[in-house]
């Protein structure tokens, strides 16, 4: 199983699965991070915490809390 938390800058993956429950899952589909969807690592920050990703035509910035929640292929 590979997060996004562990993809290299400038990588493009496929959304697999949300694990997570609760407010967390449906904070993370309100962002447009769902299954099947395309995201792209634009940059990391210098200690990698946060992450910037754009999903669906928008940048987004994401902890690496959240990132390890969203597998990905």
């Amino acid at each position: 199983m590979k997060t996004l938390k562990e993809v290299q800058l400038g990588e493009t993956v496929t959304v697999v699965k949300l694990h997570g429950v609760g407010a967390v899952k449906r904070r993370i589909m309100d962002m447009g991070i769902t299954k099947g969807a395309q995201v792209f690592v634009r940059k990391v920050a210098p200690l990698g915490d946060p992450i910037e990703v754009k999903v669906r035509d928008y940048e987004l910035s994401l902890r690496k809390a959240d990132a390890e929640l969203i597998e990905v292929e």
